[in-house]
């Protein structure tokens, strides 16, 4: 197979790739919130709950989840699973695993700001959305961000386990054109991909934390 043919079957691998991460981190961010609150919340139940759902997705493996959620319908609801479940299987999976990862990180930042903090928001005629939306989440962001990136640098290399449902993401393509070919040149070439997207989300990232180096 010529060099420029392989590249481009990895780079069409590669854009499967970035939606998988792309709608992962569009959907499990703000689910993480959720589950942070939940988490957080003064209601017994909805404390445990959160926290069980916390301990499980933390303490069991991604490609086991993704497994699970793929054929649930089947196994439960003997609902027929084909093709077109496949992808938004693994973005579920991927969704709510990272909203787990997601949660104790924000849980972390928000419990880090002092609570003379919101007392003093008080003081000034705050609601408790203005305090969190206004004070606090600024801050909230700047503690969390390396943790995050490390979160997201992680995700960019866990794309690779949709290869267990048998999407056709970039590993997989290199893995078919490796056992095809009998080279290593395409884990080579998909070992590069991943590193200069892994360097792209480090340099905007890094970014972001230096202009939320006032707070």
């Amino acid at each position: 197979m010529a060099f420029s043919v392989m590249l481009t079957e990895l780079a069409q691998g590669f854009l499967i790739t970035i939606s998988i991460f792309a709608l992962t981190l569009l959907f499990s961010m703000p689910l993480g919130f959720l589950v942070a609150f939940g988490r957080m919340s003064k209601n017994r139940f909805i404390r445990w709950i959160t926290q069980l759902y916390i301990s499980v997705m933390r303490g069991t493996p991604l490609m086991l989840q993704l497994m699970v959620v793929f054929y649930f319908p089947g196994y439960v609801f003997d609902i027929p699973t084909g093709n077109a479940w496949r992808f938004p299987a693994i973005i579920l999976g991927f969704t709510i695993n990272y909203a787990a990862y997601f949660a104790e990180i924000y849980r972390s930042g928000i419990e880090a700001i002092p609570k003379g903090q919101y007392e003093a928001a008080k003081l000034l005629g705050y609601g408790k959305v203005q305090t969190f939306m206004k004070i606090i989440l600024p801050q909230v962001i700047k503690i969390i961000l390396p943790s995050v990136t490390n979160e997201i640098i992680t995700l960019v290399k866990d794309t690779s386990l949709a290869y267990t449902l048998s999407l056709i993401e970039m590993f997989s393509v290199a893995k078919q054109i490796a056992a095809a070919e009998t080279t290593m040149v395409p884990f080579a070439v998909a070992a590069l991909f991943y590193y200069l997207f892994n360097l792209l989300v480090s340099f905007v990232m890094n970014r972001m934390e230096k202009k939320l180096g006032y707070y």
